[in-house]
């Protein structure tokens, strides 16, 4: 049994595209996040640059609503406490 509305079928396709959008900005801030915690526990030079780069996706995914605020704030906070005691 297909889809009967027009509307329907726009809802699936808009919610495939804002899918597509919020797995590759969540793909994104993991990507950054590991690369910035990596460099962290290898005490590398860059690590602070990849910190801010991290911090920014972040705010930007949290900002869309790609991912909820508190998360975002943890995972922030948790950068910050590891660059701290680095």
């Amino acid at each position: 049994m297909g889809l009967r509305k027009k509307s329907a079928q726009k809802r699936i396709k808009t919610s495939a595209r804002r899918k597509a959008r919020n797995l590759k900005a969540k793909e994104a801030i993991k990507k950054t996040f590991k690369a910035a915690e990596k460099a962290l526990a290898a005490k590398s030079e860059q690590a602070l640059e990849l910190v801010k780069a991290a911090v920014s996706i972040i705010d930007k995914a949290v900002e869309k609503n790609i991912i909820h605020r508190n998360k975002g704030a943890r995972k922030k906070s948790r950068l910050m406490k590891k660059l701290k005691n680095k």
